[in-house]
């Protein structure tokens, strides 16, 4: 374990994440084994990438009631749009996810204004999204080293946005998920914490200034319709989400 103070051991971290991130090195996660490494200590190191490596083109939230809820910032950098291209290591294992995301179309009333949710939802539009899901560490990394890893976001592809979403369920939809030939969902699927719109009003209610805060532009992601599977070889991603419609990836590979 690396022996530090607490300031030292978030910097620490700080460093080793961005080397990672230029190198394609991860980072050993036995490193950080047993270490006194709290949530706070995780959003310091979040807000540390994002000041190297910003803006922030999004969030990540898991609001589920029976964990702690957390967020984590997504890189404008990361955020793509369908239909995309993405080319990856050869045998790197990369986590594919469909999500329901929004996106905030204007800025959110005021936490006093009168029928502020229904004036939050005519704000922001809704929208179908991959998430990819990639790790910086080497090793088996504890859910705060995870969480400091951006929650082991590697990137998103957005779908087209729907403005008149106000109708269509948010909580248990009907969807697809195909890597190549593998069928990864197909059929009824639920989001994560019940429904896709309270996630994105936790996410709003926490976030406060937290690597610059929710703003006009960046998309919100709600939770795994899929769990978390894994696709290790190169493979043509489509997934849809019926009223939401369809987003795709290439996921290539080199070497």
């Amino acid at each position: 374990m690396i022996d530090t103070t607490q300031d030292d051991l978030t910097a620490s971290l700080i460093d080793a994440m961005l080397e990672a991130r230029r190198s394609g090195r991860p980072v050993d996660a036995r490193g950080y084994t047993g270490a006194a490494f709290s949530e706070r200590d995780a959003y310091a190191v979040q807000a540390g990438i994002v000041a190297a490596c910003g803006p922030v083109g999004g969030f990540k939230v898991a609001n589920k009631p029976d964990a702690p809820r957390i967020m984590a910032p997504i890189l404008a950098a990361d955020v793509m749009t369908h239909p995309a291209e993405l080319v990856v290591p050869a045998g790197e294992p990369i986590g594919i996810e469909l999500e329901i995301g929004f996106r905030v179309d204007a800025p959110l009333p005021p936490r006093d204004a009168p029928d502020r949710r229904l004036r939050v939802a005519e704000c922001i539009s809704a929208l179908p999204v991959i998430e990819v899901v990639r790790t910086r560490f080497n090793g088996e990394a504890s859910p705060l080293l995870k969480l400091a890893d951006n929650q082991i976001n590697g990137g998103l592809v957005l779908g087209a946005p729907v403005k008149d979403w106000q109708d269509l369920p948010m909580g248990a939809v009907q969807a697809s998920l195909r890597a190549g030939d593998t069928v990864l969902l197909d059929g009824a699927a639920q989001v994560p914490g019940g429904d896709a719109f309270e996630n994105f009003l936790a996410l709003e209610e926490m976030v406060g200034d937290h690597c610059g805060g929710l703003t006009v532009g960046q998309v919100v992601i709600t939770g795994s319709l899929n769990g978390l599977p894994y696709v290790e070889t190169e493979a043509a991603i489509l997934g849809r989400i019926d009223g939401l419609g369809e987003v795709s990836l290439h996921l290539g590979r080199l070497g």
